[in-house]
């Protein structure tokens, strides 16, 4: 106010000395709110609903038809709500529904994905992030070439593969187990989430790793101490992916396990195309949810970190 001229500080006592009836009749002052129902709200939100309803829609129909039982299924109305709540589809199909010569149901298959999935996810992102860490800070000969070929093999068609890996299991003699099931999503995971961690890890700031390298530390110094807490959005990232990859894979569980080892996926596929008896439509409904039902739960659980970790993981390529 020290700046102002007099003909503005004589401004300035003026409105001050205008009484709050002139100013109600004067109308409101600033910016004009925007409208709610305005054509843009209406197209935008009118799209994320029908987009929504398109997903949502089969996993309605999916839970209602759990839980009704077979005559009520048999009246043909899919979209109405179950008249009477059971839950014996579910019972069955965890620990009654035959999956070939086994009448088990999807529990066996369950456990097997769990011993599959955890030593998986673990190693494939150990050793692809420590890869990345170092095609990103250690630059050594033939780094560019390494990571060129790391690229290439995430793009390799896997069916490519399947013949010689069986090959080399067999003469290992771990054809058919799990560990040779898990040694093959190990491999297959490395060459994507090698690329997600070195492109985060280059995100970083240089003048950490530079400071840490000043004041005389490490490889593994730097890796455990600096870039490990700050990398859980990327983590959170690898583990999602390689999860999901692996408990929804079909192709390397039916191929590379003996009946004893399927994972939870080839029980699902023998369940449904069962051949014998009735078609159970309620039971085949609560086995694919059920099935759904670890993936579905970490992106509701981990969805931010996942959506963060991918952002700043395509900073540089």
């Amino acid at each position: 106010m020290e700046g102002a001229s007099v003909a503005d500080r004589s401004v300035i006592k003026l409105s001050d000395h205008i009484s709050p009836e002139k100013r109600l009749r004067e109308g409101p002052q600033g910016a004009k709110p925007k409208r709610v129902f305005s054509s843009r709200n209406i197209m935008l939100y009118g799209i994320l609903f029908v987009a929504a309803a398109y997903y949502l829609l089969p996993l309605y129909v999916m839970v209602v038809t759990s839980l009704k039982g077979m005559p009520e299924i048999r009246m043909g109305n899919i979209f109405s709500p179950p008249m009477e709540i059971t839950f014996e589809p579910w019972v069955k199909a965890w620990s009654e529904a035959c999956t070939g010569l086994n009448c088990d149901g999807l529990s066996r298959g369950f456990w097997n994905s769990v011993r599959i999935t955890l030593p998986s996810m673990v190693i494939s992102i150990l050793i692809a992030s420590v890869s990345g860490y170092s095609l990103a800070n250690w630059r050594f000969k033939g780094a560019n070439l390494f990571f060129a070929v790391l690229v290439v093999g995430a793009f390799i068609p896997y069916q490519v593969m399947i013949y010689p890996i069986v090959i080399i299991l067999r003469e290992v003699g771990i054809y058919g187990s799990l560990s040779g099931l898990v040694i093959v999503h190990t491999i297959f995971g490395m060459p994507i989430l090698t690329l997600l961690f070195r492109n985060y890890f280059s995100s970083l700031p240089e003048e950490l790793f530079k400071a840490a390298r000043v004041d005389g530390a490490g490889f593994w110094q730097i890796y455990f101490r600096i870039m490990l807490p700050m990398s859980l959005p990327i983590f959170v990232v690898a583990m999602i992916l390689q999860v999901t990859g692996i408990w929804n894979d079909f192709l390397f569980g039916v191929v590379f396990t003996r009946p004893e080892y399927y994972p939870m996926t080839v029980q699902l596929n023998n369940i449904v195309n069962s051949v014998q008896g009735v078609k159970e439509y309620n039971v085949n409904m609560a086995a694919t949810i059920l099935t759904g039902a670890v993936p579905l739960i970490i992106y509701f659980v981990s969805g931010r970190l996942f959506v963060r970790g991918i952002a700043a993981g395509a900073v540089k390529g």
